[in-house]
């Protein structure tokens, strides 16, 4: 995957500010602890919960059971937002990806995933392989990945910022 240019809305951004490069926003993406993902529910209502993810590959990986409600709405819609960042007002970085989730069902993939879930998250999140998987004791997760179509960076605090990068097919 090619490396997208930021590009900096002035209309958002402090004077004199300059649009932050990919990997200063891959980076972030890497060390977040916590992700908020945005579904739609079949009858168009939104949901949105707290969540671990990987960056791994060009692509945010999570998981979820097979009967939760993201899982169901993922199954209708898989057209998603995922955010990460600080909540403070005027210090920090956040992040806005929008994609499609798309589910990954290749044992070998999945051992991958596994490995970059424990190493970031430590052995409490270790996961076993089997049948398309993530497998935790007795309940399977199914892991989805979302390729990045488009990321919106806001800097919060002097100067401010807010730089889009987009993908195309």
């Amino acid at each position: 995957m090619r490396e997208p240019e930021g590009v900096l809305d002035a209309r958002y951004s402090s004077p004199g500010t300059r649009a932050h490069d990919w990997s200063e926003a891959e980076k972030l993406l890497t060390g977040a602890e916590l992700f908020w993902l945005a579904t739609v529910r079949p009858d168009g209502r939104p949901h949105v919960t707290p969540l671990i993810a990987v960056w791994h590959d060009g692509a945010l990986h999570f998981s979820t059971g097979g009967d939760e409600r993201k899982a169901r709405n993922l199954a209708a819609n898989p057209q998603v937002v995922l955010t990460t960042g600080r909540n403070d007002w005027a210090r920090g970085y956040d992040l806005t990806v929008e994609g499609a989730a798309v589910r990954v069902t290749d044992d070998g993939r999945l051992r991958e995933l596994a490995a970059a879930w424990e190493a970031k998250y430590g052995a409490a999140w270790h996961y076993e392989v089997a049948d398309g998987c993530f497998r935790h004791g007795p309940g399977a997760a199914l892991v989805f990945a979302v390729r990045p179509r488009k990321v919106l960076g806001f800097g919060k605090g002097e100067p401010f910022s807010q730089t889009t990068w987009t993908w195309t097919e």
